[in-house]
């Protein structure tokens, strides 16, 4: 049977960065990873992330759970009968339960092939700390994500003080002390820890589906490149519902565009050395007067 390992996580927590983690330590154990990904766009820019010849499932514009159940079992059909792989790594969207995305993996199609290990749940610990600036909704499922894991990894560890690194662990573990906690940086865990979980029932789902939860995805094209401090000082004026951007931004000067990540605050830039389409897609609530600067 094929071990499949369910990332969940709250937006721009550290999930794609895990997966990439533990696909490079899979191929190093010799075994053949595949990945099923999902996002709330339109567009996947986290698939870039699976390098060529990993078998990869996209479900866009919709979440794995609830309507998209279906869907996410035929892609799950398509991939069990297309490919051969080891194991499957499933990351779900920022928006999603990690329960109710289970549906699709109990299919009884899949009965027989697939070996449930669990639900690994990063938490960004930053985040933790400032939990009750967020919506009541959002906070719901942002807890939900941890009290349902079977492995929670504390992440974003550098950015707090010894003292609140005690605080977040303490306080998680409270929420959820069924669940091993790890301490990370950047997502980094061994792919052997994740080996020794075992998925485990853990109490009443209180369900949160995304059309309630008032997220939205909105698609920003740039027309002209743009310079990089006047695009960053747009970035700070952004108000506190603007949970996660991606994609590529145009930087005046540069031939190509830079890949580009937010989250909670903080940009990532990484130069690009091929043409992409230059775009961002911004997640968050309240997105209807978020325009390019």
């Amino acid at each position: 049977m094929i071990d499949v390992y369910l990332f969940s996580g709250f937006l721009g927590s550290g999930k794609t960065t895990l997966l990439k983690h533990v696909i490079q330590q899979a191929k190093d154990a010799g075994l053949k990873p595949a990945v099923f990904m999902n996002e709330l766009g339109e567009m996947n820019f986290d698939s870039d992330a699976v390098e060529d010849g990993i078998p990869l499932k996209e479900l866009l514009d919709g979440c794995i759970c609830c309507t998209g159940s279906e869907k996410s079992e035929a892609q799950l059909q398509t991939l069990l009968a297309e490919e051969e792989f080891d194991v499957l790594l499933i990351e779900t969207t920022g928006a999603a339960h990690p329960v109710e995305a289970l549906d699709a993996i109990f299919s009884p199609l899949f009965a027989e092939k697939l070996k449930f290990k669990g639900i690994v749940t990063v938490a960004d610990s930053k985040r933790w700390l400032d939990r009750s600036q967020l919506s009541p909704q959002i906070r719901s499922l942002y807890l939900e994500q941890i009290r349902h894991a079977d492995l929670i990894l504390a992440n974003k560890m550098d950015l707090l003080t010894e003292a609140e690194q005690a605080q977040v662990t303490f306080e998680v573990q409270g929420l959820n002390p069924e669940a091993q906690i790890i301490q990370t940086v950047q997502s980094k865990v061994p792919f052997s820890q994740l080996q020794k979980i075992s998925a485990s029932k853990s109490g009443t789902i209180q369900e949160a589906p995304v059309s309630k939860l008032n997220l939205n995805a909105k698609v920003l094209e740039f027309q002209n490149p743009v310079k990089r401090d006047d695009f960053e000082d747009w970035l700070r004026a952004l108000p506190e519902s603007v949970f996660r951007i991606k994609g590529y931004v145009p930087l005046e000067g540069d031939k190509y565009p830079h890949a580009f990540q937010y989250a909670y605050g903080m940009a990532q830039w990484l130069p690009e050395y091929m043409k992409m389409q230059t775009q961002i897609v911004v997640i968050g609530e309240n997105l209807e007067g978020i325009e390019l600067p």
